[in-house]
């Protein structure tokens, strides 16, 4: 099975109304854009795309989620030009070269085509100009068009470039669904997390990763998954490796999920201060997002599996707006009143 990350947990004890707390973090760093090539061929079935010109190139590097319409750049604007970005045409920058003469229309085409764009996409179904697309195979470019709107074909591809681009990390732990909710659970090697994700899946829950969790920040959102090389495999100490899919059948496994919550397991210390109430500012950090953590203390006798229940539960309730330390304080506040 895959090692745990090597990558830093950082905990630090932070003290608000007198109770100390703990925030862990586990990436901190500035998040930056992955880069990738593409298959000319594979991009175009993906987004129903039409290859007019290609030349020599077989795929497209993409280093950016980010589309530019080159409108400004066709009335001879560069100053704030970003080349690295897919340029997409639509009806408007289309009408805008008609309107030109010859001569320039010839030069805003060339010009453009002189930098190092990934592609050019035209869309709307209008037919590119012979002056493209002279600029376009004098500069080896690589021209694609689409049958949709321009800004129904801005949005998917966005969409799609934001998860071609999605800056990813795999993480030592387990990755359940339960009740609807994606909880992380973490802790160190030997603390119970799969015998506890078992106990889950006999109460008919869903294993989404175990041991190692590859997420990935798709805007703000965590989606998490596990290789492919170990899914649906579980390692339970003293027994061995099992497959959840082939002993509890499809419905106690799930290919993705979005995490919501993260649990940590760890030791039973009886000098700690453990929260009895709830700590609703604790967070975990993972790839610039926080998520609600909950530090849970292990020890025998305790029943992870219902606790675990209960914390995901908890979560459901509060996505409600349901709070049960304000409805505990309500009543406290209407004792008092009537003392």
């Amino acid at each position: 099975m895959p090692k745990k990350s090597n990558a830093d947990e950082q905990a630090q004890n932070v003290e608000r109304d007198g109770v100390v707390t703990r925030k862990y973090e586990f990436d901190s760093d500035e998040i930056e854009e992955t880069e990738c090539d593409v298959d000319i061929d594979e991009f175009a079935r993906l987004m129903e795309l039409d290859v007019v010109y290609r030349g020599d190139n077989k795929n497209i590097h993409f280093c950016t989620f980010n589309v530019s319409r080159p409108g400004l750049q066709l009335a001879g604007y560069y100053k704030h030009f970003s080349a690295e970005r897919v340029q997409v045409m639509g009806e408007m920058e289309m009408t805008y070269l008609q309107q030109m003469t010859h001569d320039a229309r010839k030069t805003a085409c060339e010009t453009l085509m002189k930098q190092p764009i990934p592609c050019l996409i035209v869309t709307s179904t209008l037919p590119p100009c012979d002056e493209l697309l002279h600029a376009v195979k004098k500069y080896n470019r690589i021209l694609l068009s689409s049958r949709l709107r321009t800004t129904m074909f801005v949005n998917h591809l966005s969409l799609y470039l934001n998860e071609l681009l999605a800056p990813s990390k795999t993480i030592h732990g387990v990755l359940m669904d339960l009740y609807g909710v994606g909880v992380l659970v973490i802790g160190e090697s030997g603390i119970g997390k799969s015998e506890t994700a078992l106990s889950l899946i006999e109460r008919g829950h869903r294993l989404v990763a175990d041991d190692a969790v590859t997420i990935t920040r798709i805007g703000d959102r965590l989606d998490g998954t596990c290789p492919d090389v170990i899914r649906y495999f579980m390692e339970v100490r003293g027994i061995g490796i099992i497959d959840i899919k082939a002993m509890y059948g499809a419905s106690a496994v799930q290919l993705v999920k979005t995490i919501d919550m993260v649990i940590k397991l760890e030791a039973w210390d009886d000098k700690a201060q453990y929260t009895r109430i709830g700590a609703p500012d604790e967070t975990y950090t993972i790839l610039g997002v926080k998520k609600p953590l909950h530090v849970v203390p292990v020890k025998p006798g305790r029943n992870l599996a219902v606790i675990l229940e209960a914390a995901a539960r908890t979560h459901r309730l509060n996505d409600l707006g349901f709070s049960a330390v304000d409805e505990l304080n309500e009543r406290l506040r209407g004792s008092f009143k009537k003392q």
